[in-house]
C-alpha cells in the first residue's frame, strides 16, 4: 500500500480529521429495510446477496451460486427485458413478485462501476393516487415568480407529501458553504432557517454522490448494517461500488452527526440546476421514518421541477442584470462626457448598482477616496477590506458569500458585509 492510499480511510475507519476522504461509496454494509443481490450476465447467477436477503425475499436456501430465475417468482422475467439498456448512470425499475408465497417488490438494478448487475428490491408499498398532487404540485412551482417563493413553495410541497418533521431547501454558494432558504418545520421545533454551513459539513465525495444518486433515504439512524455475503466479488479483494445503490450503508460520522441533532429519519434530494449541485431538499424526522419508491419517484420528479424553475428564473435575473449594466455604462459615459468623472454616474442613481448584484450598499476605493452608498461598514473598515484584497492574488472579480466565516477578521463586519463581490478599478 502507499502512502497517499494509506491517507485515504475506508468506510467506516474515518475520523473527524479526514472524514471529506472517507470512501462512503464502498460501503460494504446495507440498510436492512430491503435486500441486494449481485449477479453475473447474462446468466443472472447469484454472485453476492445481503445476509438479510433470503429472509427477506421468502426464499428457501443459499442464494449464491443459483439464478434467480431458479427463484419462486418472476424476478428474472422481469430483469431480462433491461440487459441491454445502458443502466450505468440511471437505474432501471421493476415491479416483481419473489417468494413463497409470492410477495410484490420494488426493484432498482444498475451496472456497478465494477461491470457487474446491482438489484436491490425492498417491498412494495400500497398503492396510492398521487396524480392529483403532483399536479398541484407541477402548477405551484412552474407559477413561482421569484426564487425565495420558489423555495418556500418547495419546502411546503415536501412536507405536505412526505410528512416529515422538518423540510428544508438548502443551498450551495460557489465556494461550497451552504445555507438554509427555505423551511416547513412542526411548530415545537427550532428553526435553522437562515443557518449557514461550511462547505467541510458535505465532503466532495458525498457531494458527487449527490449528483450521481440524487434521492437518498434513511430509515433509522440506529439500523443494524447487513453486510453481503461474500464480503467481495468472487475471485477479488474489491468492495462493491455502491455509488448508485439506495440501500448504501450511512456513514458512522454522518450518523453520528444526526444523532447529535435528535434526527433519526431523513430524506435528501438533490437539486441539479445546469448540470451542477445547485442545493438540496433535506427531510429530517425525530422518529424513524420510510417513504416507498413510489413517493420517492414523486419527490425526484418534483425537484427535477424546481431545479428547471431556478434555472429559468436565474437566466431572467442575470438578463435583467446585464440590461442594467448596460444602462449603467451609458451614465458612465454621459458623465465622463458632462463632468470628467465617471465615479458620479456610479453613485447617483444607488438602485442601478446595488439592485443588479442584489447588494446593500457598495464602496468605491480609488486614490485614496472611499465614496460608498447603502449599508456599508465605515470608512477604516472598508480600507482594511481593501488593503485585504490587494494582498490576494490578482482577479477581475473577487466573489465570496461568506466573507465573516472564511475571514475571521472581518466577522464583526457581518451585519453589514456578510458577503463580498469585488472588482478592480
Amino acid at each position: 500500500m502507499t502512502a497517499g492510499a494509506a491517507s485515504i480511510p475506508a468506510f467506516g475507519e474515518a475520523t473527524l480529521t479526514n472524514c471529506e476522504r472517507e470512501q462512503i461509496h464502498f460501503a460494504a454494509p446495507i440498510q436492512p429495510h430491503g435486500a441486494l443481490l449481485v449477479l453475473s450476465e447474462p446468466d443472472l447467477v447469484v454472485l453476492q446477496a445481503s445476509a438479510n436477503a433470503q429472509a427477506f425475499l421468502g426464499l428457501n436456501g443459499p442464494l449464491c451460486g443459483r439464478a434467480v430465475e431458479a427463484f419462486c417468482g418472476d424476478l428474472g422475467l422481469h430483469i431480462r427485458p433491461h440487459l441491454s439498456d445502458k443502466i450505468d448512470s440511471v437505474p432501471a425499475v421493476v415491479r416483481c413478485h419473489i417468494g413463497e408465497p409470492a410477495a410484490a417488490f420494488d426493484g432498482l438494478l444498475h451496472r456497478s462501476a465494477g461491470g457487474v448487475l446491482v438489484v436491490e428490491l425492498e417491498r412494495a408499498g400500497p398503492s396510492v393516487n398521487l396524480s392529483r398532487h403532483v399536479d398541484r404540485a407541477f402548477q405551484s412551482i412552474l407559477v413561482a415568480p421569484t426564487q425565495r417563493v420558489l423555495c418556500d413553495e418547495t419546502a411546503r410541497l415536501f412536507r405536505e407529501l412526505t410528512g416529515y418533521d422538518r423540510v428544508m431547501v438548502y443551498r450551495f454558494d460557489d465556494e461550497g458553504h451552504g445555507e438554509v432558504l427555505s423551511e416547513q418545520r412542526t411548530p415545537e421545533l427550532e428553526s435553522f432557517l437562515g443557518n449557514r454551513y461550511p462547505a467541510t459539513d458535505i465532503p466532495q465525495i458525498a457531494r458527487r454522490l449527490y449528483e450521481r444518486n440524487r434521492v437518498r433515504v434513511l430509515m433509522d439512524i440506529e439500523y443494524n448494517p447487513v453486510p453481503l455475503m461474500p464480503r467481495f466479488l468472487p475471485g477479488t479483494t474489491a468492495d462493491l461500488d455502491m455509488s448508485l445503490c439506495f440501500l448504501r450503508s450511512v456513514s458512522p460520522i454522518h450518523l453520528q452527526y444526526l444523532r447529535n441533532m435528535g434526527v433519526r429519519a431523513t430524506l435528501v434530494v438533490s437539486l441539479m440546476v445546469g448540470g451542477r449541485l445547485w442545493g438540496l431538499i433535506a427531510c429530517h424526522h425525530y422518529e424513524p421514518r420510510f417513504l416507498h419508491f413510489e413517493f420517492r419517484a414523486v419527490c425526484e420528479l418534483l425537484a427535477e421541477a424546481a431545479a428547471t424553475r431556478i434555472a429559468a428564473l436565474e437566466s431572467f435575473v442575470e438578463g435583467q442584470a446585464e440590461l442594467a449594466v448596460r444602462r449603467l455604462e451609458q451614465r458612465m459615459i454621459e458623465a465622463i462626457s458632462r463632468d470628467g468623472d465617471w465615479r458620479t454616474a456610479l453613485f447617483d442613481g444607488s438602485q442601478s448598482l446595488l439592485q443588479p448584484l442584489g447588494a446593500t450598499g457598495a464602496a468605491l476605493l480609488y486614490d485614496g477616496q472611499v465614496l460608498t452608498v447603502g449599508e456599508v461598514p465605515g470608512t477604516q473598515q472598508m480600507r482594511a477590506i481593501g488593503a485585504w484584497l490587494d494582498s490576494r492574488p490578482r482577479q477581475m472579480v473577487t466573489a465570496t458569500a461568506s466573507l465573516g466565516l472564511t475571514e475571521p477578521e472581518f466577522e464583526p463586519l457581518i451585519p453589514f458585509a456578510s458577503g463580498l463581490i469585488a472588482t478592480p478599478v
